[in-house]
């Protein structure tokens, strides 16, 4: 079980400790408050001081708690702060701004207050005598290009002109309201900064490793955005390009591919980076020969042997060429890609799980040229391929866990350059065929849309649509015709894949008992009596039916439901996944 040594503390008694030795570690984020929360902080600390504006009215052994402050002691001894960068860093840049302020006062409260607030902010010897030059905190945020500002306010208490970081704004900002303070009330002023230092309290929690502190983190955070994997390898990747000179030009392409993840990705969960190293955890599993089916965490896979997988000039290189496959995917880049191609991702885009996207990112990383390109053709029958396996087996074997066991293994294929071909996982034809004409394509399924997607791209004239356009699935034959009607002998031909089509949500037909007669318009699209323009439908499918049949009835949608399953059974035959 983890060790924690968590002890409620005062701020005096935290900071004036001697193992008081702070360090911001490199992946935390740059600090972040602005003049709301230091607002906030002052107004909090202010009412709480000087209750109703009267110093007299306030009780000792009253506590103010600020949050909790989550560290361990690294190698070098010093703790580094994982939760509570924020809140320390602007109490320091609060006290520097009191002891600022006391340094021309003589009185005797005034120098024992100035000389508690040097016992925070600096190191101190045997006697207790303030080294100036040793700060009680370091910081080593390797996106923060103000850090060193920061360390010099505290050294210093002064802020050039020039200076706009957060700290500098953050330190005048104080400065102004302890003028301000000491002008309405110059007999309450020894008190504030007293009652700071006694009275308000912390909740140091000290983790034995990195990754209970982590885990606490996550755990206690309830505001603001918790330390992620991808904050972690960033520092790796920041050590690592620092010795070789290249710091600078690093911390540049980082921060682009920082945005490119955040425009491309939208994970459920973590965050944008996340997944762009997730996804290239599945390449390096398969060069690795890894087919275990059970995925370990993400940093725990990273962080193996001091991240030494981090360590080498080609990994962040093809991390920013996959986030750029993935933002060629998401535009639908006709430079990259053919229309062909775009189409079937298009269908893949609404696969009935996230799987196609580990998959596909393994055979690009693996077979793009010098000028990161694929071949069409080869590209081509890979997403075929994984089509017809995917839809399959969302419907043989439902669930994303049951496909990881071929996947993984097609993935080694891929990493060896051998064709996939899913050798030891081909389907019973009489089985599926059985299977797929007894499932119950209920909308609420993903292969159900899934199935309607690819089937609308099975026709050539189809043209590509943009990946933003919303579809809902439409009933042809529409629900609440058959509650009037009661057309249908069999009430599930209702459901079936016969009956349902891709529509364009805006188009939104308004009435849910229309008769298909009824319905045509509206995927032709028409003229109101007023002159607005209904813009028709961009499925193909849709305006085919629409141009066969006045009415859709039972035998029809039988009918249609018998060609898109042979049409299904055929794409299997075509992509040699039956037995």
């Amino acid at each position: 079980m983890s060790k924690l040594s968590v002890d409620q503390k005062n701020i005096f008694d935290l900071l004036k400790d001697k193992k008081a030795d702070f360090l911001i570690p490199d992946y935390q984020r740059p600090y972040a408050w602005q003049e709301k929360e230091c607002q906030k902080l002052w107004d909090d600390i202010f009412e709480f001081s000087i209750p109703e504006n009267d110093a007299t009215k306030f009780d000792t052994n009253d506590e103010y708690f600020l949050g909790p402050i989550v560290t361990f002691m690294n190698k070098n001894k010093k703790l580094e702060v994982i939760d509570g960068q924020q809140r320390l860093t602007t109490i320091l840049l609060l006290l520097r701004a009191f002891y600022a302020k006391y340094g021309s006062m003589q009185d005797e409260q005034s120098r024992s207050t100035k000389e508690n607030i040097e016992k925070c902010i600096w190191k101190t010897d045997e006697f207790g005598k303030p080294n100036l030059d040793e700060l009680k905190i370091d910081s080593e945020v390797a996106m923060d290009k103000y850090k060193d500002e920061f360390l010099n306010i505290l050294k210093t208490g002064i802020v050039e002109k020039g200076q706009k970081s957060k700290y500098a704004e953050n330190y005048r900002f104080f400065q102004e309201k302890i003028n301000d303070f000491l002008n309405t009330y110059p007999g309450y002023f020894s008190y504030l900064p007293i009652r700071i230092l006694n009275n308000c309290i912390l909740l140091p929690i000290e983790a034995e490793s990195q990754e209970t502190a982590l885990r606490i983190f996550s755990t206690l955070n309830d505001r603001g955005l918790p330390l992620s994997d991808a904050d972690i390898f960033k520092a790796e990747f920041y050590k690592y390009f620092n010795e070789k000179g290249q710091k600078d030009n690093f911390v540049k392409k980082w921060k682009e591919l920082e945005e490119l993840c955040e425009s491309i990705f939208h994970p459920s969960q973590g965050t944008p980076m996340d997944e762009l190293f997730t996804r290239y955890m599945y390449f390096l599993r398969a060069k690795m020969g890894i087919k275990s089916s059970t995925t370990e965490a993400l940093r725990s896979f990273y962080e193996k042997n001091s991240y030494k997988i981090l360590k080498n000039d080609y990994i962040f290189e093809d991390l920013i060429n996959l986030a750029n496959f993935w933002k060629d995917v998401l535009n639908q880049n006709v430079d990259r890609f053919s229309n062909r191609i775009l189409k079937r991702l298009f269908v893949l885009n609404y696969a009935p799980n996230g799987m196609w996207t580990y998959f596909t990112s393994v055979y690009y990383l693996q077979n793009r040229d010098k000028d990161n390109m694929l071949d069409d053709d080869k590209f081509f029958e890979f997403l075929n391929k994984i089509i017809a396996f995917i839809w399959t087996y969302a419907v043989y074997i439902p669930g994303v866990n049951a496909l990881r066991t071929p996947v993984y293994a097609e993935m080694i294929n891929i990493v060896n350059d051998e064709q996939v071909e899913f050798n030891e996982f081909k389907f019973d034809e009489q089985v599926i065929k059985q299977i797929f004409e007894n499932y119950e394509f209920y909308n609420r399924k993903p292969i159900t849309k899934a199935m309607l997607t690819w089937y609308t791209f099975q026709n050539k004239e189809q043209e590509l649509q943009d990946l933003s356009t919303n579809f809902d699935i439409e009933h042809i034959l529409a629900k609440g015709r058959q509650e009037i009607d009661s057309t249908l002998k069999d009430k599930k031909n209702l459901e079936c894949l016969g009956n349902k089509a891709l529509l364009e949500r805006k188009i939104n037909i308004p009435a849910s008992e229309y008769r298909f007669k009824d319905k045509k318009k509206f995927y032709y699209g028409f003229t109101t009596d007023k002159g607005i323009t209904k813009v028709g439908t961009n499925i193909k499918d849709l305006i085919e039916l629409a141009d066969i049949h006045n009415n859709f009835e039972e035998e029809d949608i039988i009918e249609r439901n018998n060609k898109i399953l042979n049409e299904f059974y055929n794409f299997l035959k075509e992509n040699n996944l039956f037995k």
